[in-house]
């Protein structure tokens, strides 16, 4: 698998992750995530999306507060995932995350994981659903 880091984005308050692993880009936001960070993960979400990763991970394990921003740039993000054939899988919110998406009903339409492992060996994980694009025969 590669495991190698695609990049990174970082504001005092949060930082995100990226990397590969086999199918899915893994996204993984640490800190706080509003009205006044959320460029930070929109960014890089898209990125991955462009790069034709219709399988999106976000590793939640490190978040630590999201708002209806935030909450938004998630819902956008599955709405595009989607539409390549994919979808975005949650996986280790923490209590007070996880909260927000019961209170507003997010849940229901997010895959929902309670490890990011359980989440890399979910359905679609081997490329089966839309994930990773296939290599340029010209490369």
């Amino acid at each position: 698998m590669d495991r190698g880091t695609v990049g990174s984005a970082q504001s005092g308050r949060l930082l995100v992750e990226l990397r590969e692993e086999g199918a899915s880009a893994v996204v993984t936001p640490a800190g706080e995530l509003d009205h006044h960070t959320a460029d930070l993960l929109r960014e890089p979400i898209e990125e991955c999306l462009d790069r034709g990763f219709a399988r999106l991970v976000v590793d939640c394990s490190r978040l630590e507060f999201c708002d209806s921003t935030g909450l938004n740039v998630l819902l956008g993000a599955r709405l595009k995932a989607e539409a390549a054939g994919g979808g975005v899988h949650l996986a280790g919110m923490l209590p007070v995350v996880s909260r927000v998406f019961e209170i507003t009903g997010a849940e229901a339409v997010f895959t929902l994981h309670d490890t990011l492992e359980e989440a890399l060996s979910g359905p679609g994980s081997d490329g089966s659903e839309a994930g990773k694009p296939e290599p340029d025969p010209g490369d």
